[in-house]
């Protein structure tokens, strides 16, 4: 089980030209949150994941990718 999860959160807060603390306060995380999963240290819950879907426009598969 070597896999690992990427994911694109930075790319689509940065194109709704959304801060951390901006995007915090929509998913309902703190700032330090956003930054781990940014960073890849932290894999979101599945619910934080729909949120952010649905904030963003996008499927949860566009957000996230398993990687083998």
């Amino acid at each position: 089980m070597g896999e690992r999860l990427n994911n694109r959160i930075r790319e689509e807060r940065l194109r709704l030209e959304m801060t951390q603390a901006d995007l915090a306060g929509a998913v309902g995380v703190s700032r330090q949150s956003i930054n781990s999963i940014e960073r890849e240290r932290y894999i979101p819950s599945l619910p934080l994941a729909l949120r952010f879907a649905r904030l963003f426009g996008r499927s949860v598969d566009d957000l996230f990718q398993l990687e083998d």
